[in-house]
């Protein structure tokens, strides 16, 4: 792989929290990168700082010290409003609670994100449309959340994900609140997904058994990549 084909990127990165004159490192020094089509799994337990190193990748917290980069471009020192355009195009994420707003149908919240971009109402209700075929829930568009069980949510969340055809895929422990299953089912649509719209995927997850699917596994421990 070259240059071209890594989507994102962290360059020794450092995240200290302070409190007071108490400084607790949590990410104490990571180098990390995603390339096109690539799937990654973050493992480690409570505590171990996946959380936090998924917010950094995200641009949703800034390092102490080094860097993240996204598409080449030096994410982690934008301006907010930067990294919010910035996410908006190259990122979807997916949550282990689906984040779903109640009031609004499948297809209302698939949406969602193209009219954050101010795309036409038409355009977008027709793709959600087709990414919510993808995720077999075309039969399901008008239903509000609480219709939905949990499986069927989080493949809404997947599709409001995807609708922006992102560069990358980052979900925190997506099969969290599933049976065994759904989130078998769950995890082996997102793995399909990647490869068919030939994103990055990066997925923190508890679940060794999924994270084994997964190309590469990362595992964190007390803010340091053990492999």
């Amino acid at each position: 792989m070259t240059d071209n084909n890594i989507i994102l990127q962290a360059k020794q990165i450092i995240r200290t929290f302070k409190d007071g004159k108490l400084e607790t490192p949590v990410i104490k020094g990571i180098d990390f990168r995603l390339l096109q089509n690539e799937t990654v799994a973050i493992t480690g337990s409570s505590g171990s700082g996946k959380t936090t190193l998924l917010q950094l990748l995200a641009g949703l917290d800034q390092p102490t010290e080094g860097s993240v980069q996204l598409i080449g471009k030096d994410f982690s020192k934008m301006r907010d409003v930067d990294r919010g355009k910035m996410r908006n195009k190259y990122m979807g994420f997916v949550y282990q609670f689906h984040f779903l707003l109640p009031e609004l149908t499948a297809l209302e919240n698939v949406m969602l994100p193209l009219r954050v971009r101010r795309e036409t109402s038409a355009i977008a209700e027709a793709k959600a449309k087709i990414i919510l075929d993808k995720v077999g829930l075309s039969h399901r568009v008008h239903h509000k959340p609480s219709e939905l069980s949990g499986g069927e949510r989080q493949r809404v969340a997947i599709a409001r994900a995807l609708i922006t055809e992102p560069a990358c895929v980052l979900a925190d422990e997506p099969t969290g609140n599933l049976d065994d299953s759904s989130a078998k089912q769950v995890f082996d649509l997102m793995l399909a997904l990647n490869e068919e719209m030939n994103t990055g995927l990066l997925v923190v997850t508890h679940n060794l058994t999924l994270a084994a699917k997964m190309q590469t596994q990362r595992h964190l421990v007390e803010g340091l990549f053990e492999n």
